[in-house]
């Protein structure tokens, strides 16, 4: 049941009605809520859902046995049983065929040829998501950090609750149980916030991602030898902006959803195309899932708290992991890698830099060279160092926008050698736009003025819908339904994240 689907817009409604019905018997509603969850999840295949329910079941009870234990051995036993459970899950269903083909093609190039015993089962899907953030809940207890669920069916529903449950945010135990420990209503600016929401990731997924994705970019990494260099390349940032609007528009309809039940998910992303450095970039992506790599594997790691290589080692293996995460193949290894190497590349950098800005070295030099009056250099100064950190700025931006972008050409590569095939197309310097037409040219610029608006204009603008009259809500939604619909394409298109 894909959120870009008709099913699930009915979906939402009846489970929207019958939620706001139970208002007055919480645990009742909590329990309509867990089973409306596990029915959407069952949509996909209704056998994982013994996998989502075994792994919830043992956080569960041993989130609690460890809360009551102080005996410190056999708590960090307990934390092993839980983290084996919820990782060797991932380690058969995602990454078992992923080793076991790596060690036959190893024998083979030893002159032992064996066949790779493999598992003939689709992946759950969404089963990344779910795992890291039952996860973080055991951490969170053995950590003394957090008080476990008041009961079975509240954490069975912070695992699966369905906005969020297969392609995130990923929810923090923390912030969704307080909720349901609470009396929850829905005012009216919340609802309309959440129909923006739902309506804004449903454009950028249906008119930007999906349009990209079947019109160009598809087509270009399938076959980058038919292309000249600049459609490849742009389809490379067809592609950047591919993912962005189709995971943000994911984020956005999720989190708009919950509002509508009376949750309250955390932002998931933040124009991360602006970032000006790749550190900024990863407060920016898929926040939910930068900050748990960063409080439960970078910190624990090291962090930056045992010395710069220590540091440097722990952003790459961090990174790498994370590149893990996303799929059991090296290209999002060499994905991860990349990111990993940049940020240690980034960090050495502001260290061996100082204190001093390079702003100010560059304003300095320029004023020796023209300005002596010190009347007119404190003019001169101010003047200089506005237009140096605007330009740098914009020339920061654009250096990490292309080096994301290239690391996306790994991420989307069916495998290394075809994206090896890319860059040598890249490398070609051919001219040539014909298959780049003007629609699709229209969409990659509406995406980037879309991602590029201030928030504090979308966030305007979310209110104003949110605190106008029902029929303007009513007409807007119409006009944007019909615009969806004439773009969409003829087959519903999943969403990328829904992958991993």
């Amino acid at each position: 049941m894909l959120f870009n689907s008709i099913e699930f817009i009915i979906f939402l409604i009846v489970v929207f009605a019958i939620t706001w019905l139970l208002v007055r018997w919480r645990m009742v509603q909590t329990i309509f809520l867990l089973v409306a969850s596990y029915f959407f999840y069952a949509n996909w295949n209704p056998w994982y859902l013994f996998l989502i329910f075994f792994t919830s079941s043992v956080d569960y009870l041993v989130g609690g046995t460890i809360h009551r234990t102080t005996d410190r051995t056999r708590r960090k036993l307990l934390l092993a049983l839980s983290l084996c459970t919820d990782l060797g899950v991932l380690a058969v269903f995602k990454y078992f065929n992923f080793f076991t083909t790596q060690v036959a093609t190893s024998l083979s190039a030893a002159g032992m040829a064996v066949d790779p015993v493999m598992l003939g089962v689709a992946l759950p899907v969404g089963i990344s998501f779910f795992t890291f953030q039952s996860m973080s809940y055991t951490i969170d207890i053995y950590r003394r950090q957090l008080d476990p669920a008041d009961s079975y069916w509240q954490f069975l529903l912070f695992v699966s609750f369905f906005p969020q449950l297969v392609a995130g945010p990923i929810v923090r135990a923390s912030v969704f149980l307080p909720q349901l420990r609470q009396d929850r209503g829905l005012s009216r600016e919340m609802g309309g916030i959440g129909l923006f929401l739902i309506m804004s990731g449903l454009v950028k997924k249906v008119c930007f991602a999906d349009y990209l994705a079947v019109n160009l970019v598809d087509r270009v990494f399938e076959n980058p030898t038919w292309f000249t260099s600049t459609e490849v390349l742009a389809a490379v940032y067809g592609y950047a902006f591919q993912i962005y609007c189709d995971f943000s528009g994911y984020s956005d309809v999720a989190i708009g959803a919950a509002l509508l039940l009376g949750f309250r998910l955390p932002d998931n992303f933040r124009s991360p195309y602006r970032a000006v450095n790749l550190q900024d970039f990863w407060r920016r992506w898929h926040i939910s899932l930068s900050t748990w790599l960063r409080d439960y594997l970078y910190i624990p790691l090291g962090g930056s708290r045992k010395g710069p290589w220590r540091t440097y080692l722990a952003l790459a293996a961090t990174m790498v992991l994370g590149g893990l995460w996303h799929g059991a193949a090296w290209t999002f290894v060499i994905w991860g890698g990349l990111h990993g190497a940049a940020l240690a590349f980034t960090r050495a950098f502001q260290r061996l830099r100082g204190p001093v800005p390079i702003r100010d070295l560059a304003v300095g030099a320029l004023l020796d060279m023209g300005v002596r009056d010190p009347k007119w250099a404190r003019v001169s100064r101010a003047t200089t160092a506005l237009v140096i950190d605007s330009v740098m700025r914009v020339g920061m931006i654009l250096l990490t926008f292309h080096f994301v972008a290239f690391a996306w050409i790994f991420f989307r590569a069916k495998s290394y050698d075809h994206a090896m095939g890319i860059l040598a197309q890249l490398a070609k310097l051919t001219p040539g736009s014909a298959n780049v037409v003007p629609t699709v040219a229209l969409a990659l610029l509406g995406a980037w003025i879309l991602h590029c608006l201030p928030e504090e204009w979308v966030g305007a603008l979310r209110k104003v819908f949110a605190r106008s009259p029902f029929v303007v809500q009513a007409l807007i939604m119409v006009v944007v339904s019909v615009l969806v619909y004439s773009v969409a394409q003829s087959k519903v298109v999943p969403f990328i994240y829904f992958q991993f």
